[in-house]
């Protein structure tokens, strides 16, 4: 017989009771059934539970170790019993997802996530370089979930109001045309290309500093820096007019080779914001699991983070569902 959760529901009832005749009361069971159900339970368990005599039940050493995973288990069966028939319920009420994100790689697969699993729900987002802007609107209630990065260790922003979630860390590779001299490297030491111009795509927040500072650490200032859209960063790499910086999620293109640099300088963090006090939040968990999904397919998408990640050259990197800011 294999144990089920009504077979510890019966040892806390028995332990509770202090006998087998007032547990076979409050269970709605005959002694002997409940007798009978006790001594298979014990079977599968390894020995006896209760030591029983005219004066009642009283559980053994094992009765002991069974009783207190009971006590944790149940409880916690109980609340995801509730936390399953609410998610549903809420899941069910959603008539939209109002998305907002600031051009990272998990918007587009977040989107697929929820079209396939909603298909009459509609979904309509919301794309800026403003991570402030973005925010503000899930503040304000204009928008219901956000997808933002963040450089390094720096906060998200409204943590007093936000949750915010990290979904995974990367390091930052740099892009090269394929036909440099160094696209062939399995990684490179930032110094190694001191002697590029740079482009990278716009936002607020540290990162340019961070990065300024890195290559001052590898002995060179960035001779130039083209801050632009990733369509115009792609060309100018493309090109060989620039070496640009992206997130190691930046997936296989023509013409450009990804390359990590080694000890990973640079990292940027992919997090999922709400307000936890929108009707939208009780869908957060879904919406999370959803991105955590879209995440995962970016770096399969990747030509080179999977083989990187796999080396565990630098830990902490990949994929960090749960780890929130509030």
């Amino acid at each position: 017989m294999e144990l089920e959760l009504r077979h510890l529901r019966t040892v806390r009832a028995i332990a509770d009771a202090g006998s087998l005749t007032k547990a076979a009361a409050a269970l709605g069971l005959a002694q002997p059934a409940l007798s009978t159900q006790l001594r298979r339970i014990e079977r599968a368990l390894g020995g006896p539970l209760f030591d029983r005599d005219h004066t009642g039940s009283r559980p053994t050493p094992l009765g002991e170790l069974v009783l207190d995973r009971a006590r944790v288990l149940l409880p916690a069966v109980r609340e995801l019993q509730e936390d399953a028939v609410r998610f549903a319920n809420t899941w069910a009420n959603l008539d939209r997802f109002r998305l907002g994100a600031t051009h990272g790689p998990l918007l587009g697969g977040l989107v697929d996530q929820l079209a396939t699993a909603r298909p009459t729900v509609p979904v309509t987002t919301y794309t800026t370089w403003s991570v402030t802007e973005i925010s503000t609107m899930l503040v304000e209630g204009r928008l219901d979930f956000a997808l933002i990065g963040t450089c390094g260790e720096s906060r998200p922003p409204a943590t007093d109001r936000l949750t915010w979630e990290v979904v995974g860390v990367d390091p930052v590779f740099v892009m090269l045309p394929e036909r440099h001299p160094l696209s062939g490297e399995r990684e490179l030491e930032l110094s190694r290309l001191s002697g590029e111009c740079w482009t990278d795509v716009p936002g607020e927040g540290c990162f340019s500093d961070c990065f300024t500072a890195a290559c001052a650490r590898a002995g060179f200032a960035p001779m130039q820096v083209y801050e632009t859209d990733t369509a115009s960063c792609m060309h100018l790499v493309q090109v060989g007019r620039a070496v640009g910086l992206c997130r190691a999620t930046f997936p296989a293109t023509p013409g450009i080779v990804t390359v990590p640099l080694v000890g990973a300088p640079l990292s940027w963090r992919h997090l999922l914001g709400w307000h936890p006090g929108a009707p939208a939040a009780e869908a957060a968990r879904a919406v999370a699991g959803y991105t955590a999904t879209a995440y995962r397919e970016a770096i399969a998408r990747s030509a080179t983070y999977p083989r990187w990640l796999a080396t565990g050259a630098v830990p902490g990197f990949g994929a960090r569902g749960g780890a929130s800011y509030h």
